[in-house]
């Protein structure tokens, strides 16, 4: 898969804010939490790298969302 930086557009699970974000699949799946910029709740995201596809698929939620 290609190592370039995609912007990917999302919106935020608390308020509904639309953001942009920075997608870098080079390396691998990525399991991480981000701030946004309008509310400064965090945000799960889960990235996963589809090689045999050449995809990326991206999930994002609010904690309260989260089954552990």
């Amino acid at each position: 898969m290609s190592s370039e930086i995609k912007e990917q557009p999302i919106k935020c699970p608390n308020c509904g804010h639309n953001i942009r974000i920075a997608l870098d699949a080079s390396e691998g799946d990525q399991d991480y939490y981000d701030e946004c910029p309008a509310c400064c709740r965090e945000m799960h995201l889960n990235l996963h790298v589809d090689e045999y596809r050449q995809k990326i698929q991206l999930t994002v939620n609010s904690d309260d969302e989260q089954i552990f």
